[in-house]
Parts: structure tokens; C-alpha cells; sequence
């Protein structure tokens, strides 16, 4: 593989998106990141597209990348279209048939990486090194250079076998977080649920944020939610 190089100011954070149910976490995630001035990398996995279509109604396209991402990180997640004016210029895509794409190579400098959300079948794909695609490729790169990786596995019941593939995720350094909403930051909205679990996967990776309310040892309004959530 030839190595593939990087402007030197530019280390962006890679999201990856699997097939699995919960595209609205994934969407949360690139908006707080871009609010917190970071650069990504997205990969958008094949079986991911028609999960996108499938919760959102509109499709994901490599040739129109830029303007699908827009439309989809527009809809908040009760549906509602143009919810939020999201600028999309610091996003680059990848095609996940891309195996010689910049991530591909350890050498092709990030900060880390997030899955969100992971199906159990990239959970295996990544626990076993399958690197079948792209978004597989990723993982393994960021997990033999030490860097952060995060990730949001969406499924229920688990299996053992499942389980076993988390467990080696977690041997090999990488956060596993399923996505499991909490209640006790106030949550009344399927946004709040939503923005609880994209705000858990940035404080693993280190992302600044104010998605929710944190604990502080006592209680609090219920009510009470940021103010400054990104748009």
C-alpha cells in the first residue's frame, strides 16, 4: 500500500458509521464535533446507507456526499427536517470501498476514531482484523498505532459471541460504549436521549462538549438543559 499523506495542519477525527439502527447518534456525533471546531473523516459503510435511508428518507450518496450529509445533519432526531444549519466544509468522505483512502495508512495522521453506531457485525469485522472495508480498515489502523477509539456498539439482546468480540475490544484499548441513554440529565425529547449517548462517546474520546447535563453530587431541575447546543 502506498502511504497516504495529509496536510501537516490538518488531524481530523474519523467517524465511522455502521448498518446498524441509531443513525440520529451518529448525526449528533458530527454536529458537536464540527460545533468543537474539529476536522472529520467519515466513512459511511455500505449497509449504513440503507440504514440512513431507511430513518431518515433520503439517501447517502459517494457522488453527492456533501449535500446528503448536509440534508442529513439538517434533521433533528424526531424528524424534523431542517432543524439545524449545519456547516459540512470541515467533513471530508471517504468511500468505504476505498481501501487505499488516507485512513487506510497508519502513517495518514488523526486523532482517533469513533463508530457510531456499531453493528455487531462490525464489531466482529474489527475484533477478528477482518478489515473488509474501509471502515474495518480504520479501526485496525487505530488500534495498532494506540490511537483513541470509541466504540458505540447498538444492539439488543447480546449474544455471547458478540460479548467475547467486545471483550477483545476492550483488551486491545478500545472504548466499548453501548448506546444507552440515561434519564437522569433531564431528559423530556428523543433529542435529549439522543444527545446523551453522542455526549458519552465525545467525554470517551475527549471531545469538549455540552450535550447534557452532567451529575454534580446532587439534584438538580430536571428541566434544565444546555444552552449552547450546536446547530
Amino acid at each position: 500500500m502506498t502511504a497516504t499523506t495529509a496536510p501537516p495542519d490538518r488531524r481530523p477525527w474519523i467517524v465511522g458509521v455502521s448498518g446498524a439502527s441509531g443513525t440520529p447518534y451518529a448525526a449528533a456525533v458530527l454536529r458537536a464535533l464540527l460545533h468543537a471546531g474539529e476536522s472529520v473523516d467519515l466513512i459511511v459503510s455500505r449497509a449504513a446507507r440503507l440504514t440512513i435511508l431507511d430513518e431518515t428518507g433520503h439517501p447517502f450518496r459517494d457522488g453527492h456526499a456533501q449535500q446528503d450529509l448536509r440534508r442529513w445533519l439538517a434533521r433533528a432526531a424526531d424528524g424534523t427536517p431542517d432543524a439545524f444549519d449545519p456547516d459540512v466544509s470541515a467533513v471530508r468522505h471517504w468511500p468505504a470501498g476505498d481501501l487505499a483512502a488516507g485512513p487506510s495508512s497508519g502513517s495518514y495522521p488523526v486523532k482517533g476514531m469513533l463508530i457510531v453506531p456499531a453493528s455487531t457485525a462490525c464489531v466482529a469485522g474489527v475484533a477478528l482484523g477482518l478489515s473488509k472495508d474501509l471502515l474495518q480498515r480504520t479501526a485496525s489502523v487505530t488500534l495498532k498505532e494506540r490511537r483513541p477509539l470509541v466504540v458505540a456498539v447498538r444492539e439488543t439482546p447480546l449474544n455471547g459471541q458478540t460479548l467475547r468480540h467486545l471483550v477483545t475490544l476492550d483488551e486491545a484499548g478500545a472504548v466499548v460504549l453501548p448506546a444507552s441513554p440515561a434519564f437522569y440529565a433531564g431528559a423530556t425529547t428523543i433529542a435529549h436521549l439522543v444527545d446523551f449517548v453522542a455526549g458519552r462517546a465525545l467525554d470517551a474520546a475527549g471531545v469538549p462538549h455540552k450535550l447534557y447535563r452532567r451529575w454534580e453530587g446532587e439534584l438538580a431541575d430536571p428541566a434544565r438543559r444546555p444552552d449552547d447546543r450546536p446547530s
